[in-house]
């Protein structure tokens, strides 16, 4: 079975998503993702003009024997533009042999390891009526857990805090950015202020618990923007409340600040939506520094080094907690999904729904019932693409937010 094209689709039914659709002499296409948000068109270019054409007749397949050919042969390894671009051929290639043996992809990575994949929600609010109504709305929703993010009195804007388009799946309303004197769209620029922020989310935590109880799963993102001392000081802050888990405390390059902060608190700490490779999370593995894994099928070489990556977390007792928000497509969620369903050390899934013009362009049947994710038994991935309904969509130019502290030093977002 050889490769006959490698296409890329662009495509923005709300937000930007890059696709790659493989296709083989006998007729089977396979679908996998390359989103790299804010920076889109430099994986579809490195896809469309540097990896395409080494795929044309190879065997497809040999799924192994390519991911390596695509990670050492280009010397220039590893980076989210790589594997970002690994990934998508990596789970094209996986779509295609599962639709060969007529099988869902989890039954050729081990078969169903449980009944349904948990999974998590985002809620959020400006002030804690509007949080605490958002918490409603999500558990209304079929949610078992949720992650909690609040506005911060005396900011403006924070990072977890949706605008209605971003929670229906959308871009955020500050996306496509803000436009220059040229018309150029620029990033939004946010202020941020730490102090203000360890202060507030604990009597945030408090006031959640005191509402909906102590058995609901409550999840925090801090999204690297803390010092070690600083997230050290907010685990241990947060401890009365349970948390299932504390997310990217501090920026992921530094590995050895996991040590701090481990030392001094015991809530569950989770990293890695930044992360690429298995190279990321040697000494949080090792050492025992982290408890989930938060990486991303599309950004971390697909799904067959995701699950080495998920097989060797499992030696050290440190469960699963892919990302999933909507900058990765439905087909980057539904390698995810059958992922989910295989792997023994599972823990959660990250589900923020995609909006209703993305799944006219992306055809999905994972299902998401009381609280559980299931990828469906479709053979394949279960996700096929509408050409006429992605063409109706073209790119369109946009940005995360950067942040600044109130004196205008940048800060992580």
């Amino acid at each position: 079975m050889k490769i006959r094209s490698a296409d890329v689709i662009v495509t923005s039914p709300g937000r930007n998503f890059v696709t790659l659709r493989i296709t083989t002499d006998d007729g089977l296409t396979g679908l996998g993702d390359a989103t790299l948000n804010g920076r889109e068109l430099a994986v579809a270019s490195y896809l469309r003009d540097h990896v395409a054409p080494l795929l044309i007749e190879r065997d497809a397949t040999r799924i192994e024997d390519t991911w390596q050919y695509l990670y050492r042969g280009a010397y220039w390894r590893r980076g989210p533009v790589t594997m970002a671009a690994v990934a998508a051929v990596d789970t094209a290639l996986w779509d295609i042999k599962a639709k060969a043996a007529g099988m869902p992809l989890y039954q050729l990575l081990g078969g169903a390891s449980r009944i349904g994949a948990l999974a998590y929600g985002h809620a959020s609010g400006r002030d804690l009526p509007e949080l605490m109504d958002s918490v409603r709305a999500h558990l209304a929703q079929g949610y078992r857990a949720i992650r909690i993010q609040t506005g911060i009195p005396g900011l403006d804007s924070v990072y977890g805090v949706a605008a209605s388009s971003a929670a229906a799946g959308d871009r955020y309303d500050y996306e496509p950015a803000r436009r220059s004197a040229d018309t150029r769209a620029l990033p939004v620029e946010e202020t941020w202020d730490t102090r203000a922020y360890l202060r507030h989310v604990p009597t945030v935590f408090e006031a959640v618990r005191a509402e909906f109880g102590p058995e609901l799963p409550l999840l925090h993102d801090g999204h690297h923007r803390m010092t070690p001392i600083q997230a050290a000081r907010l685990g241990k802050a947060l401890e009365p409340y349970d948390l299932f888990w504390l997310e990217d405390a501090t920026p992921g390059e530094d590995q050895a600040a996991l040590r701090l902060i481990r030392q001094h608190t015991t809530t569950p700490l989770a990293i890695g939506e930044v992360f690429n490779s298995v190279y990321d999370y040697t000494t949080l593995l090792s050492e025992r520094l982290i408890d989930y894994v938060r990486s991303a099928v599309t950004h971390t070489g697909g799904v067959t080094a995701l699950r080495k990556l998920l097989d060797h977390a499992a030696v050290y007792g440190i469960r699963s907690g892919l990302h999933g928000p909507t900058d990765i497509s439905p087909v980057g969620m539904a390698a995810a999904l059958h992922l989910d369903l295989a792997v023994h050390n599972f823990g959660i899934q990250e589900f923020m729904q995609h909006s209703a013009r993305t799944l006219e362009v992306f055809r999905t049947s994972y299902t998401f019932t009381d609280g559980l994710l299931h990828p469906s038994d479709t053979p394949g991935l279960g996700v096929e693409l509408d050409d006429e309904a992605a063409a109706a969509f073209p790119y369109e130019p946009a940005y995360l937010p950067v942040n600044r502290l109130q004196d205008g030093t940048v800060h992580d977002w």
